[in-house]
């Protein structure tokens, strides 16, 4: 709970009118028996005057218990909304300061669940406790002392009652909490269920794996609700027997009244008001158990959301570095890198030196660590061993901000976000203007279909940009990756789902419109930087080559081999 201290204590005042409130209405809801009892007094008394007085004060009591219901249900409102909104936020600032390993520690869809569902379990939690988890241990303390007061002979009855309903809330809601806990991680599986399936709809859908895919879901779908059964059953034994102990406790009240009334005739009056206290009594168990237990639920979720929000980035910027321009080289010092959790090293001493404004082309075997060594020039992830420099700045000395202006990585999984194409572009550069999208979108071959739309950079992008070809997406991504006129350039494979024109085209663009800025090509096919300035061989991890085609032919193995291979399979097809 210490998570929530600090969001709620922006809304110091709301909570005191919330608590005021909560008071006060419990206090009504005490008083409104001891009028009764007087009422009672009064008939039998036969004082109707009284009577009429009474009633009077019954009616305002209960018109002020309405109004603090209302105020305090509003302010509760409030107050949850606002630490909701709060919690979420401060959730996705901290998922946006997460590195790639942080984000893959956790996966994608588990953030998503806790920045959502479990925020709003938190969110129904404050608005209990701000109305029913306050008012109920005053409801019974108030009516366990009022009830005392009102025939004190009865207190064995009681304390009987409030012993059996502890039993069966203890023994009951005991098993509810381990239950709520498994809820959210079954909400969790089911939600990235469905979103693969979502996401991978075309694949279901050419390997006729419809069948297999409803079993998937209803096998998780089935788990889930057959918690949420069990907690209704739970639910079902111990209303009913809440039920009778209270009625015993009553049947008992009456029977003793009934055997004393001749010679206490003022318990008559007393034994209504007795019994409404015996009903708050028990129902402020009841129904404080069962906030306990949704509590609990919600301290599964805040747990949940801690996690993530004490989660230090494994990768941070240097907030003290200046801001700068870095020039376009790029050197690689003894590098070595694996991902958290592997043993085996991914990257293994690599050493190279790109000077500003070469077109660097990186070919290798699938997993060979191509992509890798990219997303250390973009400090995606930093070197196990080693350093990487842009402009002979060590990328952990640089800020985030000059390195963003300095580096652009353009990925082979072209991702547009829905809104407006311009929208799109202005995410590489934040002030840019259509002159600045019109030239990126020429070097990118992306003009012409944009200049199809009749509202050209305002068309809209709909969710997962759906109504673009994946050759589209690609030419908007490389759109986005220079309209900023980077000083380095990563493409990862990015021209593969262009035609060979379309990418001769972007290569000559590129080469012509950025010739002062350092371009890295990741490719599978050799045919897409066989003009680079140099080449980059990986193999397992290790640079076993560099140098030009040309050079390459003579003097790599592994690269002639490449060129042997891809070449063959061009003069089959």
């Amino acid at each position: 709970m210490k998570l929530l201290k600090p969001y709620l204590g922006k809304y110091k005042g709301d909570m005191f009118i919330a608590i005021i409130s909560v008071a006060i209405m419990a206090g009504s809801s005490l008083w409104q028996p001891k009028l009764l009892q007087g009422v009672m007094q009064a008939i039998t008394d036969d004082k109707m005057g009284r009577v009429n007085e009474i009633g009077l004060q019954l009616i305002i009591i209960a018109v002020i218990g309405l109004i603090a219901g209302a105020i305090n249900a509003i302010f509760a409102a409030k107050i949850a909304q606002n630490v909701a909104a709060d919690l979420r936020e401060s959730t996705y600032r901290k998922i946006q300061s997460f590195s790639f390993a942080d984000i893959e520690k956790f996966s994608v869809g588990n953030l998503v669940v806790r920045m959502t569902n479990d925020v709003q379990q938190v969110q129904t939690l404050v608005m209990m406790g701000f109305q029913a988890l306050i008012r109920m241990p005053m409801l019974f303390i108030g009516a366990l002392i009022l009830a005392l007061m009102t025939l004190p002979e009865l207190w064995w009855v009681i304390i009987l009652m409030v012993i059996l309903v502890l039993v069966i809330t203890a023994g009951v809601f005991s098993k509810m909490g381990p239950l709520f806990g498994r809820i959210q991680g079954l909400i969790e599986k089911t939600n990235n269920l469905a979103k693969e399936n979502m996401q991978g709809v075309r694949v279901v859908k050419s390997f006729n794996q419809e069948a297999n895919e409803e079993a998937r879901f209803n096998t998780a779908s089935s788990e889930l609700n057959h918690v949420n059964v069990t907690i209704g059953y739970l639910f079902s034994i111990i209303m009913p027997l809440f039920t009778l102990i209270g009625q015993l406790a009553i049947a008992v009240s009456i029977w003793y009244v009934g055997q004393h009334v001749g010679t206490h005739p003022d318990m008559l009056a007393s034994v209504s008001s007795f019994m409404n206290y015996l009903m708050q009594i028990m129902m402020a168990i009841i129904i404080g158990g069962m906030l306990m237990t949704f509590a609990a639920r919600g301290a599964v979720s805040i747990k949940r959301i801690g996690e993530v929000l004490s989660t230090e980035p494994s990768m941070t910027y240097d907030a003290q570095a200046p801001d700068q321009e870095l020039e376009g080289t790029v050197d690689f010092n003894h590098v070595s890198f694996k991902y958290p959790g592997d043993e085996k090293a991914v990257l293994n001493d690599i050493s190279f030196k790109a000077n500003a404004g070469e077109m660097i082309g990186i070919v290798g075997a699938t997993g060979s660590g191509k992509t890798t060594l990219a997303q250390l020039i973009a400090r995606l992830f930093d070197p196990t061993t080693g350093t990487v420099a842009v402009g002979g700045v060590n990328l952990k000395n640089v800020n985030e901000k000059s390195l963003r202006r300095a580096v652009a990585y353009v990925l082979q999984r072209a991702t547009l976000f829905s809104g407006t194409i311009a929208d799109n572009l202005r995410q590489g550069k934040a002030d840019a203007s259509t002159a600045d999208m019109q030239r990126a979108a020429n070097i990118a071959q992306a003009a012409e279909f944009v200049e199809r739309y009749e509202d050209t950079f305002e068309h809209q992008v709909e969710e997962r940009s759906a109504n673009f070809s994946g050759g589209q997406k690609q030419r908007l991504s490389i759109t986005r990756g220079v309209i900023a006129e980077p000083k380095v350039l990563i493409l990862d494979d990015s021209t593969s789902a262009l035609d060979a024109k379309s990418e001769k085209l972007v290569k000559e663009a590129l080469d012509h419109d950025l010739h002062g800025t350092t371009t890295f090509i990741i490719a599978e096919k050799i045919s897409s930087v066989i003009n680079a300035d140099r080449i980059l061989v990986l193999d397992n991890g290790q640079l076993v080559g560099e140098g030009t085609h040309k050079e390459l032919l003579e003097n790599s193995d592994v690269y002639r081999e490449i060129y042997a291979t891809q070449k063959a399979q061009e003069v089959n097809d």
